[in-house]
C-alpha cells in the first residue's frame, strides 16, 4: 500500500556528516508521523528521531544537538541530517511512517518500514 525508499547512507569519517532521505509512495491518504530508527550489530532497534504532521520532533538523547529531522509533505519525504558523526552511530537506519492509506478508495491505517540503509562511521 505505502512503500518507503531510503537513500543517502554510506561510509563517512568520524566528525563528518550525512543526510538520509526517505520517500513514501503508494496509496497515501495522509501521513501522521515519520521517523528514523537504527539497529547496530548485536543491539535492538532504537528510535533515533521522529516528526509529526505538525512538525513536532523528538530525538534520542544520544543524537540531540547533532541530528535534525525534517519533512517535506509535498514530496512525502522525511530527511535526517546527521552531523558530528561518531563510530557509535554506525548502524542500519530504517525509515518508518504511520498514517492513513487509501487503497481502492478505502481509508485504512498503515505502518510502513523502509528496507534499511547502512551508515558506517570509520576512519
Amino acid at each position: 500500500q505505502v512503500q518507503l525508499v531510503e537513500s543517502g547512507g554510506g561510509l563517512v569519517q568520524p566528525g563528518g556528516s550525512l543526510r538520509l532521505s526517505c520517500a513514501a509512495s503508494g496509496s497515501i491518504g495522509s501521513i501522521y508521523a515519520m521517523g528514523w530508527h537504527r539497529q547496530a550489530p548485536g543491539k535492538q532497534r532504537e528510535l533515533v528521531a521522529g516528526i509529526t504532521s505538525s512538525s513536532m520532533t523528538n530525538y534520542a538523547e544520544s543524537v540531540k544537538g547533532r541530528f535534525t529531522i525534517t519533512r517535506d509533505d509535498a514530496k512525502n519525504t522525511v530527511y535526517l541530517q546527521m552531523n558530528s558523526l561518531n563510530p557509535e552511530d554506525t548502524a542500519v537506519y530504517y525509515c518508518k511512517a504511520d498514517g492513513i492509506a487509501t487503497p481502492f478508495g478505502r481509508r485504512q491505517p498503515f505502518t510502513s518500514w523502509g528496507q534499511g540503509i547502512q551508515v558506517t562511521v570509520s576512519s
